[in-house]
């Protein structure tokens, strides 16, 4: 930003809970917390306590697949335990330019959509981006000395 100070970013002042935002998990790397503008059923965000800004700065090294495995287990265990009466679970990252915060965050959302219309945010849009999946993400940041063949 030309001439002043970069805005500090909301979701690294959550992590250090330093907001007033209720967490619902927290350890030595992730914090987890409801979204403030859900889309869903239920609808929390996972995010790295350390600042990354998004999908594209993670690469293929064990690191980085360890925290977004990390940070997948730990959003199925909070809407398991949270909503086990739901049967279809989404979890993935939205990509730039459609993410709306550049903090990584992976959306844990217990379905249904509400209002339904908002499932178009979290489909993936092929080469465009959009939001992928974390299983995919996984797949595409497994390090090769974790690949068997």
């Amino acid at each position: 930003m030309a001439g002043g100070k970069a805005k500090p970013c909301v979701f690294c002042q959550i992590a250090r809970a330093s907001t007033s935002t209720p967490l619902l998990y927290t350890d030595e790397k992730v914090v987890a917390f409801p979204d403030i503008n859900p889309s869903a059923f239920r609808h929390y965000l996972v995010i790295p306590i350390e600042h990354i800004s998004t999908v594209k700065d993670l690469r293929k090294r064990t690191e980085d697949y360890q925290l977004v495995s990390h940070m997948l287990n730990v959003g199925q265990t909070l809407l398991q335990r949270d909503t086990p009466e739901s049967k279809l679970y989404r979890f993935g990252f939205h990509q730039p330019p459609f993410n709306s915060v550049d903090h990584l965050h992976l959306h844990c959302l217990a379905l249904p959509f509400i209002p339904g219309w908002k499932h178009l945010k979290y489909t993936p849009l092929g080469p465009l981006g959009g939001f992928i999946e974390a299983e995919k993400l996984l797949d595409k940041i497994k390090p090769l000395s974790a690949v068997h063949t």
